[in-house]
């Protein structure tokens, strides 16, 4: 162990009065857990170069902090802005780009709340653009179920593992985007009990690992209601479950204004990037659109499943 590791362990449990093993022990989920002993590790950190500062080697290190700290900074922005760009062309697919991307560097805990108020002001933004061209029928029946499927998939977050399910779904979205993409396709709009069913999926995978998406896009692309209505519909659904995630991680302590203060710093990098992505869909062909959400929708699928199998392995 360095000097600086004994002296982290040190502050955090002078930081603490002593309570980081009682806290190791208690029976608090592992999420909050890791939460707050993230905040603890950061705060012993901070105190560590606050040291530094007052030493002969001050200067050095400030020095080496901030080039790293303005090139993690452009980074993020660069994969907010690509993402942003994404979502405004496609509709979907914001949240998926922006947390792989984000996670290579920093921790989940510190960006996906963050992502979540990004998510909400990027389909607020689309939303006067797209509302006439809404199915506001579908949309009802995915809305229920997916409010069913919801805490269904919430419970089997905290009893299932949910590595093996993103496997298993991600399998299953590249071989129907695989399909599609060779011109399988439904002769009319699924009913009242298959549009239910699908909001069901949704909200199942949404509640258990955070990707609710890929059944409402199969069930749009896959049927005849057009690429004007099926992105306006999504953007509308994935509007409801992202104020509804929200909800969820406020009850749970996970937004706070730190939160709210760095989804304000990315807001110009997403809205550049809706805006061009916006402006592409407007000139593009239907046929074009669909084979590229198609693809982009593969491209989620593999993400999504290589970063599960990397958790089971």
């Amino acid at each position: 162990m360095t000097g600086h590791d004994c002296r982290r362990m040190c502050l955090i449990e002078s930081l603490t009065g002593g309570q980081v093993r009682s806290f190791a022990r208690s029976n608090l989920r592992p999420a909050k857990r890791s939460i707050v002993t993230e905040h603890l590790t950061f705060v012993a950190n901070a105190e560590i170069i606050r040291d530094h500062a007052g030493g002969s080697g001050s200067a050095k290190t400030l020095a080496a902090l901030r080039p790293m700290q303005i090139l993690i900074l452009f980074y993020a922005v660069v994969c907010i802005f690509g993402a942003a760009v994404v979502r405004g062309y496609s509709g979907f697919g914001f949240s998926l780009l922006a947390v792989t991307s984000l996670s290579l560097l920093l921790p989940p805990t510190e960006i996906v709340p963050s992502i979540f108020i990004m998510e909400v002001a990027a389909s607020l933004h689309l939303l006067p653009n797209v509302w006439r061209d809404i199915h506001w029928r579908a949309l009802l029946w995915l809305a229920v179920g997916s409010l069913l499927g919801t805490p269904i998939g919430v419970y089997a977050l905290a009893h299932v593992p949910a590595a093996p399910m993103t496997l298993a779904l991600a399998v299953f979205v590249l071989i129907a985007a695989i399909l599609l993409a060779r011109g399988y396709a439904l002769n009319s709009l699924p009913g009242p009990a298959v549009t239910f069913a699908t909001g069901t999926a949704s909200g199942l995978f949404n509640g258990s690992f955070g990707i609710g998406g890929p059944p409402v896009i199969l069930f749009f692309f896959s049927s005849p209601a057009g690429a004007a209505a099926g992105r306006a519909s999504m953007i509308a659904f994935f509007l409801m479950t992202d104020v509804t995630g929200l909800a969820w991680q406020g009850c749970s302590g996970l937004l706070s204004v730190t939160t709210l203060w760095r989804a304000l710093l990315f807001l110009p990098a997403l809205t550049g990037g809706i805006w061009l992505g916006n402006r592409g869909f407007m000139n593009a062909d239907p046929v074009d659109f669909r084979r590229w959400v198609l693809r982009l929708l593969m491209l989620l699928a593999v993400l999504a499943g290589g970063r599960a199998l990397i958790q089971i392995l």
